[in-house]
């Protein structure tokens, strides 16, 4: 466990210079050969003496070698379970139950448009991951059910929330950095320009649908929480968003603001949502907390673990680099969340 608290370690500049142990390898030393003017009993004897020392110190070698081996094993099977341990956190394999149920916004982002259904449903068979009855449901009649976000359908919900962040009428869009260049710019960006999944031209589906309402105390937890909200693939807030992972957690911050979610509610949501769809970076985090702080994930900080200086894009690269220097990286998987459709 490190001394280092994590402020210390992030941003970039504060990381440390990290000291590499010289690896130590081991010398051999060859025997000694005979001597030719010895007599021949003293050399018969010396060499009974060295086939007998040279014997029990094989045994005494190999003994060795297999408790290395095996301590080895040991060492590296703990790793492999801590490893597996910690991303049973990030990423629960019975998935993460948000404190919100679907209602009605799917089947009237289909009706106006916003979602081509059988654009939306061929898209997942091309993939090779066909809609589940419930899926299919959810898109055309509404669910009560409870939203429970998992490793099968995170890229469903990506994208359904995406088409909803997109879609839905809020001064997020209206009014913030999204209008920096003007109502004619705003197809241009990754969120909006790439959402190819709508019967209708984007220009004209952005922030036009009255979808879910919020009131004054819940639109300023909304701005509150999405101005905290980072993701790994660029730098900017849920405020700010320009990607399809920042489209779609401000539909689903904006579901959530709409059924009574707190600050905290909404800050721990989006640490597990951004989790499933950025396993990778989400768990090199988790090795973060337990490496800096002796912190697990599940008890570590939501709002730090989702803020600038962790899981931006530059904060994330500073995270990153500290693991590389430290040597914490051989177990992380690859992976990560795509900006597109698929």
């Amino acid at each position: 466990m490190s001394d280092q608290p994590i402020e210390e370690i992030v941003p970039a500049e504060n990381i440390p210079n990290v000291s590499v142990k010289e690896e130590q390898t081991a010398t051999h030393r060859k025997p000694n050969s005979f001597k030719m003017n010895l007599r021949k009993y003293w050399a018969i004897l010396a060499l009974i003496t060295y086939i007998a020392g040279l014997g029990s110190g094989y045994m005494l070698w190999g003994s060795t070698m297999a408790e290395n081996d095996s301590m080895e094993e040991e060492t590296a099977s703990g790793e492999h379970d801590e490893m597996s341990a910690l991303f049973d956190q990030v990423n629960p394999p019975d998935g993460y139950e948000l404190p919100i149920r679907y209602g009605d916004f799917a089947p009237k982002l289909v009706a106006a448009g916003v979602i081509d259904y059988a654009g939306f449903v061929k898209l997942y068979q091309e993939i090779g991951s066909p809609l589940s009855e419930q899926q299919i449901a959810i898109l055309t009649k509404g669910s009560n059910a409870p939203i429970v976000i998992n490793n099968e359908n995170q890229h469903f919900l990506l994208n359904l929330f995406w088409a909803l962040g997109l879609a839905n009428q809020n001064k997020i869009l209206t009014d913030g950095p999204m209008m920096r260049n003007g109502k004619e710019q705003v197809v241009n960006f990754a969120s909006t320009g790439g959402w190819t999944l709508a019967s209708e031209p984007v220009g004209e589906l952005y922030a036009s649908q009255s979808i879910i309402s919020l009131t004054g105390e819940q639109q300023k937890y909304l701005e509150e929480v999405a101005a905290g909200v980072y993701r790994p693939c660029c730098d900017n807030p849920t405020h700010f968003p320009d990607c399809n992972h920042g489209m779609a957690m401000l539909g689903l911050l904006e579901l959530m603001a709409s059924q009574g979610s707190s600050v905290g509610e909404m800050f721990e949501a989006a640490k597990y949502v951004n989790a499933f769809w950025f396993p990778q970076q989400a768990l090199e985090l988790a090795v973060l907390f337990k490496t800096a702080e002796n912190v697990e994930f599940t008890q570590a900080d939501a709002s730090q673990v989702v803020g600038q200086q962790l899981f931006s894009g530059s904060g994330f690269q500073a995270v990153h680099q500290w693991l590389a220097q430290n040597g914490k990286l051989d177990q992380v998987p690859d992976g990560g969340g795509s900006c597109g459709v698929k």
